[in-house]
């Protein structure tokens, strides 16, 4: 079945390039697909060059290099250089792992306009035990090459039950290594960090303590730095838009070349999602079935189809609802109306109790042996 777009539809803006899946970090929460070690293709420069120029020519305005670790492709300065020839504002999203001070400086050449760092925590003991990696002092070497490049830094911080009671250091840390922005992204419990969730989800009066601790920063920092406090949509009740809209304003490129409305769209049952390879940007993004099901709110069922929100959130995330729900058409189960919101409300429940309620298992590493078993014990999709 091939669905046609709305008539609305128009261009991507953002085109997001996952390089590879390959990460020398192993962290708890990783977005990366569950069974990512089955998935070692990877496009060519070749094909990541094509993939450049039409995504350009469709309108997309940014490209952002991201993994695994993009820095693990050797021919990022060529990317990065083409990009930068087409027209693009480019985006480095890295951990910081292989960013030398000579690699630092080539992709200055190349053009590159600005890196996104990533840290677990404050404390080098937290960060490398979420990350399983000693990487702490590195990143902080890290943070001191962007800044000698002249580029503006975005530092990202992962916040979940772990961390979150550290949000005071970690502001104060990206303050001294003079990040312009830092985004505090509350965990969103795809992949891994579903895995981890029990591990992971914090406790109301953590959530609302950490929102005080940045609304306090704020009015400290004034114009210094900017503060992305991103609100977990389980506390929160709301359902988000599903990336500001399914196949409104952001196309990503999986490292085989399947192209995808989301990071992780790949899990939903029953939904061709083509390959560049064998399809433009075009013909995936205004005709693809993977493309068009779930945009606007034709595709709605109940609840959804007579809320008053619908136009809003757009009926929440669609891998949150098959996740939770088992059904990638139903309501978005963070929704009260959802009925299937009584899930949110036990994980929430849980996560109030001591400790978590963690008692069944300890937590889960992101490496290639856990992908292959976790892939093995997958129901099949």
């Amino acid at each position: 079945m091939e669905l046609k777009p709305p008539p609305t539809v128009g261009p991507p803006l953002w085109l997001l390039a996952e390089l590879t899946y390959r990460c020398p970090l192993h962290c708890v929460f990783c977005y990366n697909p569950v069974d990512y070690a089955t998935q070692a293709d990877e496009l060519d420069t070749e094909g990541w060059l094509r993939v450049l120029h039409e995504g350009r020519a469709l309108g997309a305005v940014q490209c952002g290099f991201s993994g695994g670790e993009p820095l693990l492709r050797d021919d990022l300065e060529v990317l990065v250089a083409e990009a930068r020839k087409l027209g693009y504002y480019t985006n480095l999203l890295t951990s910081g792992v292989g960013l030398t001070a000579a690699r630092a400086e080539a992709l200055k050449a190349a053009g590159l306009d600005h890196v996104q760092l990533s840290f677990q925590d404050s404390t080098r003991e937290v960060n490398d035990f979420l990350s399983h990696t000693k990487t702490f002092a590195l990143k902080y070497q890290v943070a001191g090459l962007i800044k000698a490049q002249g580029w503006p830094m975005v530092m990202n911080v992962v916040i979940h039950r772990l961390n979150i009671d550290h949000i005071d250091r970690i502001i104060a840390m990206a303050d001294e290594l003079g990040a312009e922005y830092l985004e505090l992204a509350n965990t969103q419990y795809y992949s891994w960090a579903l895995e981890n969730r029990e591990h992971l989800l914090p406790t109301a009066a953590q959530l609302r303590q950490a929102e005080a601790t940045t609304a306090r920063w704020r009015e400290q920092l004034g114009e210094r730095m900017r503060l992305f406090f991103v609100a977990p949509d389980y506390h929160d009740g709301r359902p988000k838009k599903c990336v500001n809209g399914w196949g409104s304003m952001f196309l990503t490129v999986a490292p085989d070349g399947t192209a995808l409305p989301c990071h992780t769209a790949r899990m939903l049952p029953g939904l061709a999602f083509p390959n560049v390879r064998e399809h433009s940007l075009r013909h995936i993004w205004y005709e693809s079935e993977g493309f068009n099901r779930y945009r606007g709110t034709g595709w709605m069922k109940e609840p959804c189809s007579s809320c008053d929100q619908r136009e809003q959130d757009l009926g929440g995330c669609r891998c949150q609802a098959y996740m939770l729900a088992q059904d990638p058409a139903a309501a978005d189960p963070v929704c009260p109306k959802s009925p299937h919101h009584g899930v949110v409300a036990q994980a929430l429940a849980r996560a109030e109790q001591p400790g978590g309620g963690v008692v069944e298992r300890p937590l889960v590493f992101r490496d290639a042996a856990t992908s292959r078993r976790l892939a093995q014990a997958a129901p099949p999709g």
